[in-house]
């Protein structure tokens, strides 16, 4: 919400905006990044240029879309009743991603707890002699794959990399929840500096996780095709990872709204919509931090 509508007074009583193509275009971008992510997973060459296609495509989508909506909530068309549906809105949206990643976390204890038990227990034993029901599964023809069709891998470890991206998401959750009291408190100029300092700290996430990832392929042998364990990692973190670009955008885009006066301490839920994503983004690591790196 904007400080327009504080200001004016003449919101009203429930905006209903006019019949938009943006819907049209970002479920157009969506549909390529899947189509060519999809494809070239699968070998097919030209599947990264969809993706690519679909990115920009959607990464122009959302660019409009979101100057429509800022330009309305300046405008002074946002009221008290839109306030609660993008509130409503924000909350939904965060409760379908706990429900995302309660899928793969499912994944996870389903295979550790269920899947692998089973197939190293005596009832397959002749189809698989050689397996053996440990986890993380390790060496290849023994217990990541009887066939051979797994190599070999080194799991990843919680240090150093993973223990640096906590502490550096956890301290990113007491930068921003600074900048929102400063916020609160009508100090744009503290407000600004704690957020850049929070997509910063996003940043640096990102940078690392990357390097991580650089790490695992080429040292560790640990890649998305390393058995259970491999798929379920880079599930796991690679969609967080995604998560946390998502949110250090939202960070970066409301960072540059209040640079431009956008908010008021009365009113300001473009501020609270992005921080309680990241906040959550910050719970959903420490649950990777604690299973898939020390478990």
């Amino acid at each position: 919400m904007s400080a327009a509508t504080q200001q004016h007074g003449h919101a009203p009583y429930y905006f209903i905006p006019s019949p938009s193509r943006f819907p049209v275009m970002a479920a157009t971008g969506l549909f390529f990044v899947i189509l060519g992510a999809g494809q070239w997973v699968n070998g097919a060459d030209w599947g990264k240029w969809s993706l690519a296609f679909g990115l920009l495509f959607w990464a122009f989508t959302m660019q409009g879309w979101f100057r429509q909506a800022i330009a309305e909530s300046e405008g002074g068309l946002y009221g008290d009743r839109i306030d609660v549906s993008y509130r409503w809105s924000m909350s939904w949206f965060i409760f379908s991603e706990v429900m995302f990643f309660g899928a793969f976390f499912g994944a996870l204890f389903w295979s550790r707890l269920y899947s692998v038990p089973v197939l190293g227990s005596l009832q397959n034993a002749i189809l698989w002699p050689d397996f053996k029901a440990v986890w993380p599964s390790v060496q290849a023809g023994v217990t990541a794959a009887p066939a051979g069709t797994v190599e070999a891998f080194t799991t990843m470890g919680p240090w150093p990399i993973p223990t640096i991206n906590t502490a550096l998401l956890l301290t990113s959750g007491v930068t921003l929840t600074l900048a929102h009291h400063a916020l609160i408190a009508a100090k744009r100029g503290t407000t600004i500096f704690w957020m850049w300092i929070t997509v910063g700290l996003g940043a640096l996430f990102l940078v690392l996780q990357g390097y991580e990832y650089y790490h695992a392929y080429h040292e560790l042998n640990l890649k998305l095709t390393s058995g259970i364990y491999g798929s379920t990692f880079f599930m796991l973190t690679g969609f967080h990872g995604f998560h946390v670009f998502v949110g250090m955008l939202m960070l970066l885009f409301i960072t540059i709204r209040i640079m431009r006066g956008h908010f008021t301490p009365q009113r300001h839920f473009g501020f609270e919509g992005a921080a309680w994503y990241w906040h959550f983004v910050d719970v959903v690591w420490l649950g990777l931090y604690i299973i898939v790196y020390w478990f």
